[in-house]
């Protein structure tokens, strides 16, 4: 590595939580842009290693960063909201960021992000995400309800216009709002903890803040291809439907 502080030169605010199922190449390639742009302002990363890694952990562990990283193993496989979570639990910064392990940053995304949480009302700022063409993806949506995703599904109509949620891809949160919030709901197995976390920080009195500023995320999009997924998406949607906090914030946005 080229880019190389002593420990009592961190200065960074943010503490970074990563986890890896698998993803050993496209997380070398984030912890690679991490350093190479990011070094002054993240203070840590904690990457969890989901299941077994032992290639990962080997070029992390043998590489010199610009900031601490810590490994979390787990015996078995976790949520994601359980890993993040478990991950916060170390946190001794003011920002904590969510990042997915196939995200790429051509520059460093964080000083307009942590200008966006400036505001007192301000509770979790994100970037926009683009493919690897360069297009932009729909990482904002509306509140997914039965009605709306009928529409979608059956009558094969746009889901209407409106921005409610933000993916989890990227989330930069206040930490003591992400600590008030209770972290993620863990009981959600891989879909929805994002849509939940981000209606329940707007029920605190919270705003989302998007800002103009760029990362790659090479989505997998999933759910489509594995009937796995798609079960833990539907047990998910059941969930959020089935949750005050949904028919609170569909109340409140329909008095808007």
């Amino acid at each position: 590595m080229a880019v190389l502080h002593d420990r009592d030169e961190l200065v960074g605010a943010i503490t970074i939580s990563v986890v890896s199922h698998g993803h050993a190449r496209h997380v070398q390639a984030m912890l690679l842009d991490l350093a190479a742009h990011c070094g002054g302002q993240v203070a840590a990363v904690l990457l969890t290693l989901n299941v077994a890694e032992p290639s990962l952990q080997r070029f992390v562990t043998d590489s010199q960063w610009p900031f601490e990283i810590t490994l979390l193993h787990n015996s078995a496989p976790q949520s994601f909201g359980s890993n993040h979570n478990r991950a916060f639990a170390r946190v001794g910064t003011p920002l904590f960021c969510v990042m997915n392990p196939d995200l790429r940053l051509p520059s460093n995304p964080f000083p307009a992000l942590q200008t966006a949480l400036d505001s007192s009302t301000a509770g979790c700022a994100y970037p926009v995400q683009l493919d690897e063409q360069g297009l932009r993806q729909d990482y904002e949506r509306a509140l997914p309800t039965p009605w709306s995703l009928f529409r979608r599904v059956c009558l094969r109509r746009k889901q209407s216009d409106g921005m409610d949620w933000v993916n989890g891809a990227f989330m930069l949160f206040k930490t003591d709002v992400f600590r008030n919030l209770g972290g993620f709901d863990h009981r959600y197995r891989l879909y929805c903890e994002d849509v939940d976390i981000c209606i329940r920080l707007q029920l605190e009195g919270f705003k989302l803040r998007p800002v103009a500023v760029n990362v790659v995320h090479l989505a997998q999009r999933a759910t489509g291809r594995r009937l796995r997924h798609l079960i833990w998406h539907t047990q998910s949607l059941f969930r959020l439907w089935a949750s005050p906090s949904f028919w609170r914030f569909l109340q409140q946005r329909h008095q808007r």
